[in-house]
């Protein structure tokens, strides 16, 4: 369920980029943006390459300034994933850094969301965090779900989703080929909760947020499936 798409087009990470700043949620540094005030969270679980990564950041800050308050934490402890550290394969990181350990820090985060008087929260998950989402919408533990080029996700996973939830896919995605988002569409339609399968054309695994910026097609294609993002959220986190 990952490969070499998983990996491609890694991006330059900078712990300085975004609007926001970085702050210490439930035990991990978390990148915040946007303000409590709204009582409306949206949680951002990041792909392999983690929360330093800009144009996740930059998108943090898109969905802050519609009025949410955004977190993105490090799940990955300060060691996301390296393509060029040989001794680190990916093979061998995701022993140390699985969903499964995502979804433990992650029930912690939306804890520590509530104690701060959070009343609702969506969560959208990229590639590996497409897994904890699934989980989060699985117990349900939160209001909405999106999931953008998911990795690891299977047909049991959707058959268990109890929330509202989109699933943005790429027509030139290996790892969750248009074959598997229509069986998730199929299960949904099937189900009693909402749901929303939209397959981009033209578009790989990861293309909403490692998108090349000299790239207009894929910079209007991302954009495309982060503005159905933010209406999904506008719709179900209330």
């Amino acid at each position: 369920m990952s490969g070499p798409q998983c990996c491609s087009n890694p991006p330059t990470l900078d712990s300085a980029s975004g609007a926001g700043h970085v702050e210490n949620l439930a035990g991990l540094n978390t990148y915040v943006s946007g303000s409590l005030q709204s009582k409306l969270a949206v949680f951002l679980i990041s792909d392999i390459f983690g929360y330093e990564a800009p144009n996740f950041r930059k998108l943090a800050d898109k969905v802050a300034a519609s009025g949410f308050y955004v977190v993105a934490p490090d799940f990955f402890y300060g060691e996301p994933y390296d393509p060029n550290n040989p001794d680190r394969p990916l093979s061998v990181w995701i022993k140390d850094h699985g969903p499964d350990k995502g979804y433990e820090d992650a029930k912690l985060v939306i804890d520590a969301l509530k104690s701060k008087g959070v009343s609702s929260i969506g969560a959208a998950g990229f590639c590996w965090g497409a897994k904890v989402v699934a989980r989060l919408a699985k117990d349900p533990l939160i209001q909405a779900a999106v999931m953008l080029h998911p990795s690891f996700v299977n047909v049991d996973d959707i058959k268990s989703v109890k929330v509202p939830i989109a699933i943005l896919g790429a027509e030139q995605d290996h790892i969750s080929p248009p074959e598997l988002l229509k069986q998730f569409d199929e299960i949904l339609k099937a189900s009693e909760v909402d749901s929303f399968v939209k397959i981009f054309p033209k578009v790989g695994h990861g293309w909403s947020v490692r998108y090349d910026f000299n790239d207009p097609t894929a910079m209007s294609s991302a954009n495309e499936a982060q503005q159905d993002m933010l209406a999904w959220f506008a719709k179900y986190v209330k």
